[in-house]
């Protein structure tokens, strides 16, 4: 099967896509974005977390064929254009506090947390309440850290957007 596709705001197609396929899979097998991660295969961690049409997801309980004609936005895709200077230039606000932050550790849960914390950022207004970050962020998890780090790049990304 061919699937075609939006990712990241580029045309893509997958060939050969298998039916029973993940999105998750296209993603990182097909398409070459190894952002989203592959973790537990059952929307239990959010690992893999990606926009289907502006919704957060997670993309390895969405069959590929799902996603055709459709747009997909990843971690890889939050970025704007390389403006500024140094190692993070391009990077999302919320990308560059979780940095500056030191809330990455492994990383292999960041690339999800950062999609579900953009997601809240740009739902919000002002900066959100623990309570609302920890609800929002509440299907990724993460095995390294205690979560504040994770709360304070939320709320520093949260403050430098609001401004």
């Amino acid at each position: 099967m061919r699937v075609n596709l939006t990712v990241n705001g580029e045309s893509r197609v997958a060939d050969n896509v298998w039916e029973g396929e993940s999105l998750l899979y296209v993603l990182r097998e097909r398409l070459g974005l190894p952002g989203a991660k592959n973790a537990c295969e059952q929307g239990e961690c959010g690992s893999c977390t990606v926009y289907l049409d502006d919704v957060t997801v997670c993309a390895c309980l969405v069959a590929a064929g799902q996603a055709e004609g459709r747009e997909v936005r990843t971690v890889e895709g939050l970025g704007g254009s390389a403006s500024g200077e140094g190692e993070d230039a391009g990077l999302d606000p919320v990308q560059r506090a979780f940095v500056e932050a030191g809330a990455v550790q492994c990383g292999f849960c960041t690339p999800g947390l950062i999609v579900q914390a953009h997601d809240l950022i740009r739902r919000g207004r002002g900066v959100p309440a623990d309570a609302e970050i920890r609800e929002a962020l509440a299907g990724n998890l993460c095995r390294c850290t205690g979560y504040e780090k994770i709360l304070d790049a939320v709320r520093l990304a949260a403050a430098r957007t609001q401004r």
